[in-house]
């Protein structure tokens, strides 16, 4: 998958990485020099005089040398007012070398153009490169034969100008979207691990504290009764293996609870811990599996809760179908006659919040009246409001 996502990237949006790819790089932007056959060729063999066949080779040498600075260095985010600077160099060099040399050297203002679209944002190259091609005609007038030559140049420089400006916008987009596919990686990796932190959460806080509540009702049954120790014991195997399964399950990312099971597991932890339980039959409605997933986490939270925490007599579990403005909802309610409290929003809470949240839905915890605590899911039923 990574090598098909990077197949649909240009490898001109990379920055070059070693010497290899420079030298590739290097060499791409050489091929387009081959227009500089005529300058070469006046200097040759044009009848200059040797001081100015010098100092034309000079100049020619120097302009090829910042053009290649400019192209080269596009990956790089440039200071706009250096890169106007250079342009305004270039631009000066080439008006120079075209009034003095002759007319093969308007070319240059062809390099200007590009140079301009491929180091400078769109919203400024759209305005130096017909600037760029404006001087350039207005050299040509003022150049010995210049304007034969410049309906060749005219529509060289606009279209090569404005496609390194094309190139250099989707040299960027493509820099944001590699950015971006990172980010989103990176997001997804971080919210499976809060998926697996809730999960393994929920999973072994309520199969550990119901191993803990037999392993001492086993150890206060011994001596004087062995077969119920052993009976507790046996439970025990078989709620660490249920634990087993079920973390591996979550691990795989497979694992989906159902009220009627969390409603027998919560039944047996509550017994277990010598609280009396008021629980409702299995219920029937038209929930979704998320919702009804996010119901069943909440309930399996709350109850261990009240086993691990609460000191409570009785427990009381109640399913309701509710119509409100928002539409219908399902709503658990989890209360008992415990230590009460305030909620303490620790990773239990946090993470029931986020799965009802998830579906549409909502919770709320807290102290139910002077003694006692109570905890609230709602999720939608249906369609998510």
């Amino acid at each position: 998958m990574q090598a098909d996502e990077e197949r649909r990237f240009p490898e001109i949006a990379k920055e070059p990485e070693n010497r290899r790819q420079k030298l590739v790089k290097a060499l791409w932007i050489s091929i387009w020099l081959f227009y500089l056959s005529a300058p070469v060729t006046d200097l040759v063999s044009g009848g200059h005089s040797p001081g100015v066949r010098l100092l034309g080779g000079l100049g020619l040498a120097a302009f090829v040398a910042w053009y290649l600075v400019l192209v080269f260095r596009t990956a790089r985010q440039m200071a706009v007012r250096k890169v106007l600077v250079s342009l305004a160099v270039l631009s000066a060099q080439a008006t120079v070398l075209s009034l003095t040399l002759g007319r093969e050297w308007l070319v240059l203002f062809v390099y200007v153009a590009i140079s301009s679209g491929a180091a400078l944002p769109g919203e400024i190259s759209r305005w130096t490169v017909p600037a760029a091609a404006a001087l350039m005609t207005a050299t040509a007038f003022a150049v010995p034969g210049g304007d034969a030559y410049l309906a060749s140049l005219l529509i060289p420089a606009l279209m090569g100008g404005f496609a390194m400006a094309g190139v250099r916008a989707m040299i960027r987009t493509t820099i944001e979207l590699r950015q971006a596919r990172a980010t989103v990686a990176q997001l997804a990796a971080n919210e499976e691990r809060l998926r697996m932190a809730r999960d393994l959460h929920d999973l072994l806080g309520h199969s550990l504290s119901l191993i803990t509540l037999k392993s001492e009702l086993a150890g206060r049954m011994l001596p004087g009764q062995p077969e119920a120790a052993a009976q507790q014991v046996a439970d025990i195997e078989r709620v660490s293996r249920q634990a087993l399964v079920d973390v591996r399950e979550a691990v795989s990312g497979y694992r989906r609870p159902t009220l009627p099971g969390e409603l027998a597991g919560a039944r047996t932890a509550l017994a277990a811990a010598g609280v009396v339980a008021e629980l409702p039959a299995e219920p029937v409605a038209d929930l979704s599996e998320e919702a009804e997933s996010a119901l069943a986490w909440s309930l399996r939270e709350a109850v261990t809760n009240v086993v691990r925490h609460s000191g409570a007599r009785r427990c009381t579990v109640a399913l309701a179908d509710c119509q409100t403005l928002g539409g219908r909802f399902m709503e658990l309610t989890v209360s008992d006659d415990g230590a009460g409290g305030p909620a303490v929003h620790g990773n239990g809470l946090t993470g029931l919040t986020e799965r009802l949240e998830a579906v549409g839905g909502a919770l709320s915890a807290g102290p139910a009246g002077k003694t006692g605590f109570r905890l609230v899911a709602r999720v939608p039923l249906g369609s998510p409001s």
